[in-house]
This record gives C-alpha cells, structure tokens and sequence, in this order.
C-alpha cells in the first residue's frame, strides 16, 4: 500500500498526516492556533513559528502511532515548502527533511497552493484534468485552469487584498474576533444583503483580475457612519464580494469550452454563500461543480499528503529551500497593482 506522510505548517495550523495511494486519509491531526493569535486580530508570524516548533514534532508521532506504522511504512514524506510565512515553513520543511534523512524515505517540497488545487481531487477521485480552479484563500485569490499537477495557467489573480483577508479585515472592523472568515458568515445570516450599497470593484471590467481593497474600505465608511448594524454590513459584504468572483469568473473562462469542471478550493471555498453562488454559476454555463468538505477547504496536511501521492516518483534535494512566495504559474505575466499575489 502506497502511503505518504504530509506536513503543513505555512500559516497557522499545525497538522501531520497519513494519506493512502487510494486517497483515503489514513490518519490526520491538526492544532489550530486562534487562541494565541485572537489578541492582536490577525496572525502574528513569530507566535506561529514558535507554536509550529513546540507541537510538530509530537504531532507526527501521534499520526504514526495512529496509524499503527513507522517511518519506514511510509513511501515518501510530503511537506510544504511554501508560499507562506517563511518561518513556519522552514519549521515543517526542515523538520521533514530531518526524518527523510534518518529513514532515507524520499522528500517531496510541496507548493501549498498546489496542495489546495489538488484537494478536490482527494476528496472525489472521478474529477479529471483539466479544470478551472477558483483558488480562494486568506492570502491568494487566483483563477487558473489545471492541466495536470504542476501544470498550471494563470488567468486571474488579485491585484490588492485576496478574498479571505477582506473577510478577516472586515470582522475586524465590524468587531466580529477572530477567525473572521467563519465569524463574518455567521453574522451574515441575521443581515440583508441588500441594506448596504457596497461597490463590487472590477465588475464590468475587460479584464479579470479581482480587486477588494476598496470594498473592505468601504465597509469601514460604512461602519463609521453608525448607520447600519453588523449583521447587515456583513451580509452585504459578503454579497458584494461574491458579485465579484462571479463576475471575474465569466470574464476569466470566456472561450474555455473544453474545461467542463469548475472546482474551488482554499479557505473561503468553506463559506456556504460562495459555495452556493459558484454552484449556480457552474449550472448556468453547464460545468460540474466540485469542492472539496470544508475540512479539507482549509489548511492541512491530508492536502500536503495528497499532493505528494500525485507527485510519487518525483523527489527533492535535502538542500532545497523554504519560499516565502512560490506562483503555481511562473510564467504568468505580470499584473498592475503593487499588493499583487501572484
């Protein structure tokens, strides 16, 4: 049996995996770290380093023991390699490159957004290259078209803030805590979408590139104003923001008759808004919709796993290095704006 650990560590969670060449997850633990970050509203990268460097390394014993096998049961270890922030990858990837080396088991640097691209297809064997991708994240919001793993186009990406970080900053200011994502869509549902005019920036342009700068500046004159409750800022927030991606979706996948699949993946892909709006969209113009469950929508090492079951064969050098920033399509031209996330 086919078996890969993976391990991911890129942002704020901790989590250690077993995935079969079948893609039935093995075993798998993951340790969130909202209670430390909660303080300051967002994450911080030295508390995330550090919490990273205290629970990785009994965590994958855990998994192990779970699972009932060794080092040596395991084909290849997976582990992400970047983008994120640098100090928690290196943690992930030097600790994974420490057990490569003592079981000389081979060692796959996975691009965590590769690992999010790649989900759906661990969670619904039956989905086929190629399809489009709406990459949705706290830090990345992409559209690419997958040909195959590690074959990726470019056809859209944000020029400011992605999707996920105007989620977060949004609560911020509605004053919802943190996670802010899953606090805004809850709030959400006790609002009218429609009580609050918010812009949809880019809508109605040529080109499909996202843009949500403006719209978390707006809900802060919004908010300032007194004039309007959370629950009615965040809905409509909420409203605007799946506008846009609907609209940069159509610009996007014009001409694209041979991709009959339209898949999401990230952490907004768990928000059940968005989900609901894509699926609508996918019928519309006669795709199939796919998402991954919202557990796999989020950061993991099942993903990690996953991607190193699809990359089998392939190894890297003990020497390869942590990215803060690693494009899934190097080649991409580049865009206007200079917060752009490539």
């Amino acid at each position: 049996m086919v078996l890969v650990l993976g391990i991911e560590s890129s942002c704020d969670e901790t989590a250690a995996a077993l995935v079969d060449g079948e893609g039935r997850i093995v075993a798998q633990r993951i340790a969130s770290q909202d209670a430390e970050h909660a303080p300051y509203g967002g994450v911080v990268p030295e508390i995330a380093a550090r919490a990273h460097a205290e629970r990785l390394a009994p965590m994958i014993e855990g998994v192990l023991a779970d699972a009932g096998v060794g080092l040596a049961d395991c084909d290849a270890i997976a582990a992400t390699a970047g983008p994120g922030l640098i100090g928690g990858v290196m943690v992930g990837l030097v600790s994974a490159k420490a057990l490569a080396m003592a079981s000389e088991t081979p060692l796959i640097a996975i691009n965590h957004l590769e690992g999010h691209a790649l989900s759906p297809r661990l969670a619904d064997s039956s989905i086929e290259f190629p399809y489009a991708l709406l990459l949705v994240s706290g830090g990345h919001c992409q559209i690419l078209r997958v040909n195959g793993v590690g074959q990726y186009k470019r056809l859209a990406t944000t020029i400011d803030d992605a999707l996920g970080e105007a989620f977060d900053k949004t609560a911020k200011i509605l004053g919802l805590g943190f996670p802010g994502g899953p606090a805004v869509e809850r709030v959400a549902k006790d609002g009218d979408p429609a009580a609050v005019a918010l812009p949809r920036p880019m809508v109605g342009s040529g080109e499909p590139h996202f843009s949500f700068a403006g719209l978390k500046s707006a809900v802060l004159r919004a908010h300032e104003s007194a004039n309007h409750t959370a629950a009615d800022l965040a809905a409509s927030f909420q409203q605007a923001a799946v506008d846009c991606v609907v609209d940069r979706l159509r610009i996007a996948l014009e001409g694209m008759d041979d991709v009959g699949t339209l898949v999401v993946a990230g952490g907004v892909a768990a928000n059940a808004t968005v989900r609901a709006a894509l699926e609508r969209f996918a019928a519309d113009h006669c795709m199939r919709f796919a998402a991954p469950p919202p557990a796999l929508c989020t950061d993991n090492a099942a993903m990690i796993a996953w991607a190193g079951v699809e990359r089998l064969g392939q190894s890297d050098p003990l020497d390869i290095a942590a990215r803060p920033r690693w494009p899934l399509d190097p080649d991409a031209e580049p865009v206007r704006g200079a917060g752009v996330k490539a």
